[in-house]
């Protein structure tokens, strides 16, 4: 499949685009790392335009990341990646599902509807309603809306002596605050992944035993992990709320299934996790799946 063109919108020089972007290169023998900061939209002509590129030319395009960190601005990249795809180019994931799970209320709601089990959960935006909450659930995890990694979180006590003032420190960044139950962990949790509807693999990230998370910015490390049959049946449930062609399923599985938690569901979905854990190489899997996609429609 030379003759295709699939670009890879990510962020230049970053692990997981690069990988990406090296798997669309064996495979087709072209490369096209797209920053999205330089696109020109051009609504009138349709056309959007990345240096030498007219990407409504292009086959296809596999969205890695849309930006270095979430934010509202992910957001508006990902409707104008709508737009794009409604002039006709494929593009993987669908970018308006993405957009509705950027930010973390949005996945936590449309979970929370499906009636998956989740950590108690609640918002509010003054302090005072904040210190009830906290009260009410005991020890909690404040959460930024836009974040990945742990980014920006933090844990809350009832008992703390300086609760209020944590709260209005958080509350200054926050106008939204996310106030989520913690809940005791085993050392670890799950990544169950999904590629085209179908689960293809776990990983685990064990905690480091210094963190209250188990991500590895704080230490965790990768590895593999076959969970139970009720684990990756949950995991499926909550992937099929969303209309993503690759993700991952964060979830807590105990001995008891029916204690089993999920977190959320990743609106990209990482590579590290499958490769250093069980050398799976999700990349070329999801390049190929693209390229079966662009040829079953040619």
């Amino acid at each position: 499949m030379a003759d295709l063109k699939i670009g890879v919108v990510g962020l230049p020089g970053a692990w997981s685009t690069e990988v990406l972007a090296d798997a669309v290169e064996g495979a087709t023998n072209f490369r096209c790392v797209i920053d999205f900061s330089d696109i020109q939209i051009d609504i009138t002509q349709g056309k959007a335009v990345y240096g030498q590129y007219d990407l409504s030319t292009f086959d296809a395009l596999i969205v890695k990341k849309i930006t270095k960190t979430y934010s509202p601005l992910s957001v508006d990249r990902l409707i104008e990646l709508d737009w794009l795809k409604k002039t006709g180019v494929p593009i993987f994931s669908d970018p308006y599902s993405m957009a509705m799970m950027i930010n973390r209320l949005g996945c936590t709601l449309k979970l929370s509807s499906a009636g998956i089990p989740m950590p108690k959960t609640s918002t509010a935006e003054t302090v005072d309603a904040a210190i009830n909450i906290v009260r009410q659930y005991g020890s909690c995890v404040l959460k930024p809306l836009f974040s990945t990694k742990a980014r920006g979180m933090c844990v809350v006590n009832a008992n703390d002596a300086d609760l209020e003032l944590r709260l209005k420190e958080f509350n200054q960044h926050n106008s939204l605050m996310y106030i989520q139950q913690k809940i005791e962990l085993p050392d670890r949790d799950l990544g169950l992944m999904f590629l085209g509807g179908r689960y293809i693999g776990a990983y685990a990230r064990v905690s480091s035993g210094k963190s209250w998370n188990t991500t590895t910015a704080d230490g965790g490390k990768y590895d593999c992990h076959t969970p139970h049959p009720e684990t990756i049946e949950l995991a499926k449930k909550a992937h099929d709320c969303f209309n993503l062609t690759y993700t991952v399923v964060d979830i807590v599985e105990h001995d008891d299934p029916a204690d089993n938690i999920v977190f959320e569901v990743s609106a990209f979905g990482g590579f590290r996790g499958a490769k250093e854990g069980c050398n799976i190489d999700v990349a070329s899997m999801y390049v190929d799946y693209v390229i079966q996609q662009i040829k079953g429609k040619k």
